[in-house]
């Protein structure tokens, strides 16, 4: 199943890859993660929670950079894991690819993302299965952002104006179910009122 998703960054190229690269960070950024340990420099350990329809699914399982083109602001990873409750897993390929826009970053998401054991139904309802990491994507990116930012202002505050420094973030970030799922629902209607008009 082919994925393909993309965001903006408020930030130029080489800032946002930075942040792109550094998993300690951005596994706070995304939805229903969270990092357990890292096992050396390019591979890391983590779970994922995330709803799927009635079905709530915990992945646990590692990631693996197999490539990191500084140069071309490119990085695949490798990422495979299981459902904690024995109903199968998932395997997924990425390819991350930061294009410069100015003083903005877009950034490209293509996954090929292989789905097993019981849970491989959800690869019959893979318009279900886009909208969600499309919702997914989009909180990341406004999570992202929203870091960045944070991280910015002190640097460019004077040291009277500076916010005393944080401790590093730790634990899940939650998706919101709310938006989730009326961003998914309005998909869906998108999608049946299309067919009602004739145009699928």
């Amino acid at each position: 199943m082919k994925l393909i998703n993309e965001f903006e960054v408020p930030v130029p190229a080489q800032q946002a890859w930075a942040a792109l690269i550094d998993v300690e960070r951005i596994v706070p950024c995304m939805p229903g993660a969270e990092l357990i340990e890292r096992i050396d420099d390019n591979s890391y350990k983590g779970r994922v929670s995330v709803q799927l329809g009635p079905v709530r699914l915990a992945l646990e399982g590692v990631a693996r950079f197999v490539e990191i083109d500084a140069a071309a602001h490119r990085a695949r990873v490798d990422a495979q894991g299981t459902d904690k409750k024995g109903r199968g897993g998932a395997h997924a390929k990425v390819v991350f690819q930061l294009v410069p826009e100015g003083g903005r970053s877009r950034v490209a998401v293509d996954t090929d993302l292989q789905l097993s054991g019981s849970i491989a139904q959800y690869g019959r309802a893979s318009g279900l299965i886009a909208e969600v990491a499309k919702a997914l994507t989009a909180e990341f990116a406004e999570n992202l952002a929203r870091d960045i930012g944070r991280q910015a202002a002190p640097a460019a505050a004077t040291p009277s104006q500076a916010e005393p420094e944080r401790e590093p973030r730790s634990g899940v970030v939650p998706i919101s179910g709310v938006r989730l799922g009326a961003h998914v629902l309005w998909a869906a209607l998108a999608r049946l009122l299309r067919r009602l008009l004739g145009r699928e």
